[in-house]
């Protein structure tokens, strides 16, 4: 967030419709850069900057989207399985974009 302005400006950051994430937040070059560590996916959205002195102020909207490699929620188990048995097999997985999932029997789909 970079403005340029006499009296030099004081810069501020806020989420919209948020918090910033606590405790992930650093900022830097006197607050014209935020920083967010250990990023997740709930760290989407809208981020403002606003720069404000005595003759008024300026704001920037900046938009995040956070992307993600599919991973898992529940990972699927192995069973052990009688003839007769009946057997469920539960995989969870999450990321964005949402990941497809598709079932396989000896490399053959279901």
């Amino acid at each position: 967030c970079f403005c340029f302005s006499r009296p030099t400006p004081v810069i501020r950051w806020i989420k919209e419709g948020g918090e910033l994430p606590a405790n992930r937040t650093f900022f830097e070059n006197f607050k014209k850069t935020l920083k967010i560590i250990d990023v997740s996916e709930a760290d989407s959205g809208n981020y403002k900057c606003i720069a404000r002195n005595t003759l008024g102020s300026a704001h920037h909207v900046i938009s995040v989207t956070v992307k993600a490699a599919p991973y898992w929620i529940t990972a699927p188990r192995n069973l052990v399985l009688s003839p007769g048995e009946d057997g469920t097999l539960i995989c969870r997985a999450n990321g964005n974009p949402k990941p497809d999932i598709s079932w396989l029997a000896n490399g053959v789909p279901i």
